[in-house]
């Protein structure tokens, strides 16, 4: 029993000593102004934590504020610099309207304001509806006819036939492309250029290019087609090697490589205001692309031969042309189309002279304009580019046919030289220019009134004028010119230019 006590007794003594210490290490069973001072050193940090989270958080959230403002600031002040040009653009027309009404009355100066003002709305939506095709500006008949015979001026030449040109949205770079495989920038008012380099095979391939499936055949670079960007920062270029090639205009860089067409890319356009790009192709199918994604979109399918031209303006409709002697308007978002058959010959280009008129070009020598609400040609130009143009002012002597004291040499492949390679339109106008391979490049008038194609005078050039692009103010027209037609080989004209021409167009005020 004694020895059971002594246990329980140490038992006990060795508890407490144990709790005795358990307490001294507690917080609890301190004394209050200690704990006091423990738990606001603790709160302090924890709140100084906070602090400096709630810091680093407010001066991210700052900096991307300023960030974003910046951006905003950005645009405001293009806004605003673009509406004083405006403004200065109708200061004038408000002084002389003030002028004429001083002898009726005072006005104050909000009135002045005002009237500013509205006529700042009205020319911006004057631009607006021109831009996206809804009007049109009657540029034809501004058109002044040259005294004299005006030659194209060439602006750079090229090795090879010149098969693609194309301009910036600002008409102060162009671009042009070869089937040498030449891609120049250069600039419309000295010519001076920049060549685009290719990159080298395995940077080709990590942009996403695939390998020919036949391994005998080597990698093309011969271009057939060109298109820029609205905005001016993409480039997109085609041809035999079955891709498109998307390049940076600022840095002159190739940056992607879409495959999957089947046959050499033929035509392609960027849909204006975006950077949708469609491509059409030998193997008869028409591709939309997103160039800022860099994605594949869409395949869009119809043509039963290999498509040559496409065109496309604001909104989501597709116009193209090809060897099965149509010419097809696709509905994108409606995934419908409109088929419009040549009456004899096959259209060898197209472009949009409206959202419901188009222009095309045949390999009979011969322009036709369509319109949306009839299949058959609402007018026809026969024999627009023939060699033995019937017309009271063209003589025929000794196998020259001269026009105007101009002589042209005719050449025994002349039936190719009048096909008709190429038509061209100014933005949101009646003025429409076409080309061919018999020595002259043609302008038109487009009358809205009668459905009609009216000539206003020509152009020489030696060569075939595989390419045609109007300044969007229409005072220049730009040709690319070869030797030899853009997708062939079938005839030739040895003093041909092969290069970029450029023809100034007088526009009376």
């Amino acid at each position: 029993m004694k020895d059971r006590n002594r246990k329980r007794s140490s038992l006990s003594n060795g508890a407490r000593k144990k709790q005795k210490v358990s307490f001294k290490k507690d917080s609890f069973f301190e004394s209050g102004p200690k704990r006091k001072k423990k738990s606001d050193e603790a709160l302090i940090s924890e709140e100084s934590e906070d602090e400096a989270g709630f810091s680093q958080n407010s001066e991210e959230e700052e900096l991307g504020q300023e960030n974003t403002e910046t951006a905003a600031e950005k645009r405001l002040i293009y806004a605003k610099d673009y509406l004083e040009r405006i403004r200065e653009l109708t200061k004038g027309q408000a002084e002389d309207e003030e002028e004429e009404e001083e002898g009726i009355g005072q006005e104050t100066e909000a009135e002045r304001l005002g009237k500013r003002d509205s006529l700042v709305a009205e020319l911006l939506q004057q631009e607006q509806l021109e831009e996206s095709g809804r009007t049109r500006r009657l540029l034809a008949s501004r058109v002044q006819k040259p005294k004299a015979i005006e030659e194209f001026h060439v602006l750079k030449r090229h090795r090879q036939s010149v098969t693609a040109v194309c301009l910036a949205e600002d008409d102060k770079k162009g671009f042009s492309g070869s089937k040498d495989g030449a891609i120049l920038c250069w600039d419309v008012e000295n010519g001076k250029s920049e060549k685009y380099q290719w990159p080298n095979h395995e940077t080709l391939i990590s942009h996403g290019a695939k390998n020919p499936q036949n391994p005998s055949i080597k990698w093309s670079k011969h271009v057939l087609a060109l298109s820029v960007s609205s905005d001016g920062r993409y480039l997109a270029s085609g041809g035999l090697d079955r891709h498109i090639h998307l390049w940076d205009t600022r840095t002159r860089e190739h940056i992607q490589a879409f495959p999957g067409h089947r046959g050499p890319v033929s035509c392609l356009v960027f849909r204006q205001g975006t950077s949708q790009l469609m491509s059409g192709s030998f193997d008869r199918t028409i591709k939309l692309w997103s160039a800022e994604d860099r994605t594949y979109m869409d395949t869009l399918f119809g043509h039963q031969s290999e498509i040559l031209t496409i065109d496309c303006l604001w909104k989501e409709r597709v116009l193209t042309a090809g060897r099965d002697r149509t010419l097809r308007l696709f509905k994108v978002p409606e995934e419908s189309q409109l088929v419009f058959r040549a009456p004899n010959a096959s259209m060898e280009c197209a472009c949009f002279v409206s959202n419901e008129e188009y222009l095309s070009g045949s390999d009979d020598g011969s322009i036709e304009l369509w319109s949306m609400l009839r299949k058959k040609p609402t007018c026809i130009v026969k024999n627009a580019h023939s060699l033995d143009n019937h017309q009271n002012d063209l003589e025929k002597k000794d196998g020259v046919i001269s026009e105007n004291n101009h002589s042209m040499p005719v050449s025994s492949s002349s039936s190719v030289q009048s096909w008709v390679g190429s038509v061209a339109l100014c933005r949101g106008s009646d003025l429409a220019a076409s080309g061919a391979g018999n020595g002259m490049v043609r302008l038109w008038a487009i009358n809205n009134v009668n459905k009609s194609i009216q000539p206003l005078y020509y152009v020489p050039l030696v060569g075939f004028a595989n390419s045609l692009a109007f300044a969007k103010s229409g005072r220049f027209l730009i040709a690319g010119v070869g030797q030899e037609p853009r997708v062939g080989r079938w005839g030739r004209i040895p003093s041909g230019l092969n290069g970029v021409a450029i023809h100034s167009i007088k526009l009376a005020d």
